[in-house]
């Protein structure tokens, strides 16, 4: 707990220990209700609870104390997550709100405490409230509400926990005993509550403190008074200050199943009341006893004092990761890669039989009339070239590449194939380009020698590759059999109809592929346009320290007869020849760069309607500079480039994300979007929807990410240019 007051009461009350909790709330609508869900958390936060609660009875650091009674009360809201119901799953999220509250004020309490006089030890402290009655009041205030006491807002949830424990969810002795758990927990709260306020702020005046205690500037006190003054009203007043709140964030979890509840402050004399009063009155005794014992006793709980959990979890790592790690090692019996990625694949093949022998999953072979024989003839080429590539790919890696290529174009024929051109034209765009980039970088690869020298045995060689190619063949096969089992799979219900249904009407749009991913599914395209941003800076920085290898400094074979042929004659100099060469498509290119402009902004325009969108259109315009880069140079194309690709992803992710947040400022929920007509002069009626920005944010940063990529691969040429330079010249000096 070494962390400022400040941080421990952000990370410590409400951020980094609600971020378990958290998880398990956003997955209560899928998971509870089972019973395995009901005893690994039922167990886990019952242990926590109690555990927790107790422990902090006996800590001596005051930071130690609030942070073990968080442990227990993030158990309390574990269980009430594990009983599977609504109304639990209610009071769980009403106690992350009121825990929040009163255990930042602590926090912040304890660290005024800490600032004052020096020190946390509460052996050490005691009579402050003569010294810094504001700061008491105020710690006081939020202890109670910690430990439950009426008329505060820990109370409230308080109440809803023990009306949930008492009730029967799954028949069980865990079931049976929580009520017992809770008041035992309850009365171990309101004593560490008692504790921090009796020890810190009664009792005797401290003697010989680091400091002088006294009260801290008004400033230091503003953030805890704000958050006393919410366990105040939330605990008078909690229907008409944090209902509407709780309700938001309930029906965000719970959806339709949210239930009826009550923020009352009197739900008359009830069981869960006499629970409250029993645990109030048995942990105000509990304390009672235990003072004096408290006062003079080393830190820790009585025969577990000695338990060191720290030294626990480090040997049990050393254990997981050094000696679990060197027997597997041993069982796998080499540090090669190839050994352990033939087990892994033999255990993948193993599990991929599990859902068959389950009966879960089960083949339906097609028939004769469910083939396309054309289709198969398309599958059949593109598996070809998939096997044709992976076979290449050792020696010859332009040959793989191209057969790599062939694949993708089967791939692209298929969507074709079953009415998706949308997908057909983006994976044949994506092909282009990214087959463009990838050449451009197999340029710089070190070579490979097709000669490798072995003093193996040849029939234990073929052996082993024999034995290679059957685990590779079964994995393989295996895989493809679990998809085809998983896409066969009668499905009883699907969300395409709920897009058809929506896509004109909600998103604007008759295209319900660009509809899904730039309105329902914005918020997923917005991660995606991130990571693929992040990709590309992180090529252009990688590809900026990158250094061909000496072997690859050199101009190609060809490039140096021409170079040669060109300095024999007299009126021409190197690179003349290649600039012939290329002379014609460079101006092909010129002329046809405004054409794919224009061809791009038409496949931008349409995408909401017909296939294209902003990602197509942005590939579109990227394969225009690729090609400039091709046919006229790095240099001649960078000397005439008036976009800066990094600003272009900057600014496109920046209009990405504040369109999204654009509805915000109408009271409606992160990328909603709207459409409507507009009547345009000399035009007409035209269709036109707010998620046309997200979409134009979408293809500049593709153009950004594509043309950084391409200007980071590029630019080796002009390395190996100045390299060849550099070199030249260090020859004619040594040679002078």
């Amino acid at each position: 707990m070494a962390a400022p007051t400040p941080v421990s009461a952000l990370l410590h009350s409400a951020t980094m220990v609600k971020a378990g909790v958290f998880l398990l709330t956003r997955l209560w609508p899928v998971m509870a209700g089972t019973p395995e869900w009901f005893w690994l958390l039922g167990l886990a936060g019952m242990a926590a609870l109690v555990l927790g609660a107790f422990f902090a009875i006996f800590q001596h650091d005051l930071k130690g104390l609030l942070a073990y009674s968080t442990i227990s009360h993030l158990g309390l809201i574990t269980m009430l997550l594990s009983l599977g119901s609504p109304l639990g799953a209610v009071a769980a999220i009403f106690h992350m709100m009121n825990h929040a509250t009163f255990k930042a004020s602590l926090f912040m309490a304890a660290g005024i405490i800490d600032h004052e006089t020096g020190t946390r030890d509460m052996r050490k402290l005691g009579g402050l409230f003569h010294y810094m009655p504001v700061t008491a009041t105020l710690a006081m205030v939020a202890s109670a509400a910690m430990a439950g006491v009426p008329l505060l807002n820990g109370f409230l949830s308080k109440e809803m926990f023990f009306a949930e424990a008492i009730e029967t969810h799954i028949s069980s002795l865990l079931d049976t005993s929580q009520p017992y758990v809770a008041v035992l927990a309850s009365t171990f709260a309101v004593t560490y509550s008692l504790r921090f306020i009796s020890s810190v702020f009664f009792g005797a005046k401290p003697v010989d403190l680091p400091r002088e205690p006294h009260e801290p500037p008004f400033w230091m006190r503003v953030p805890s008074m704000f958050l006393v003054l919410a366990c105040l009203v939330v605990g008078i007043f909690p229907a008409a200050t944090v209902g509407p709140y709780l309700l938001t964030a309930v029906q965000s979890v719970l959806g339709t199943r949210t239930p009826v509840f009550s923020l009352a402050v009197w739900h008359g004399f009830n069981l869960p009341l006499i629970m409250s009063a029993v645990a109030l009155v048995a942990g105000a005794l509990l304390y009672l006893a235990l003072r004096n014992y408290l006062r003079h006793s080393p830190e820790g709980p009585p025969l577990l004092r000695h338990l060191n959990g720290r030294l626990l979890f480090e040997r049990g790592v050393v254990v997981l990761s050094l000696k679990w790690s060197r027997a597997a090692e041993m069982f796998v019996s080499t540090r090669r890669l190839q050994p352990q990625l033939r087990i892994l694949l033999l255990a993948a093949a193993l599990a991929a039989l599990v859902p068959f022998s389950m009966g879960s999953l089960s083949l339906r072979w097609p028939t004769g009339s469910d083939i396309d024989p054309a289709l198969a003839l398309v599958w059949l080429a593109g598996a070809a070239c998939a096997i044709g590539a992976a076979y290449q790919a050792k020696y010859h890696r332009l040959v793989a590449l191209v057969l790599l290529g062939g694949a993708g174009l089967a791939t692209c024929i298929t969507f074709a194939w079953f009415s998706a051109p949308d997908l057909a034209l983006t994976q044949l765009l994506v092909e282009i380009v990214t087959t463009i980039l990838i050449l451009l970088g197999l340029r710089w690869l070190p070579k490979r020698f097709e000669e490798i020298t072995t003093e193996e045995n040849p029939w234990r060689r073929r052996l082993r590759r024999s034995r290679d190619l059957g685990i590779a063949f079964v994995v393989g096969a295996g895989m493809a059999t679990l998809a085809y089992a998983v896409m066969v799979l009668p499905l009883p219900e699907t969300i395409g109809s709920y897009f058809l249904e929506r896509a004109y009407t909600e998103g604007g749009g008759r295209n319900v592929v660009n509809v899904i991913l730039v309105d329902f599914r914005g918020f997923d395209t917005l991660g995606e346009i991130t990571v693929l941003a992040v990709v590309a800076l992180t090529i252009f920085a990688l590809l900026r320290r990158f250094r061909p290898a000496p072997d690859n400094i050199g101009s190609p074979q060809q490039q140096r007869r021409q170079n040669a042929f060109d300095e024999a004659e007299p009126d021409r100099k190197a690179g003349d020849t290649l600039g012939d060469y290329l002379l014609v498509p460079s101006v092909i290119m010129k002329w046809l760069f405004p054409v794919i402009i224009v061809l791009a902004i038409y496949l931008f325009l349409r995408g909401h309607d017909l296939p294209g969108g902003g990602f197509a259109a942005g590939i579109t315009l990227a394969t225009a500079f690729i090609l400039q880069y091709l046919a006229s140079g790095t240099t001649w194309v960078e000397d005439r480039l008036r976009i800066l690709p990094v600003n272009w992803i900057g600014l496109s992710l920046l209009l990405a994300a504040l369109t999204g947040m654009g509805s915000w400022l109408f009271g409606y929920p992160f990328l909603t979007s709207h459409s409507q007509y507009l009547e345009i002069p000399l035009i007409g009626r035209v269709p036109a929807a707010t998620a046309m920005f997200f979409d134009l944010g979408v293809f500049g940063l593709v153009v950004g990410a594509t043309v950084l990529t391409l200007i980071a691969l590029a630019h080796q040429s002009v390395r190996k240019l100045r390299a060849a330079r550099t070199t030249t010249a260090q020859a004619v000096r040594e040679e002078g």
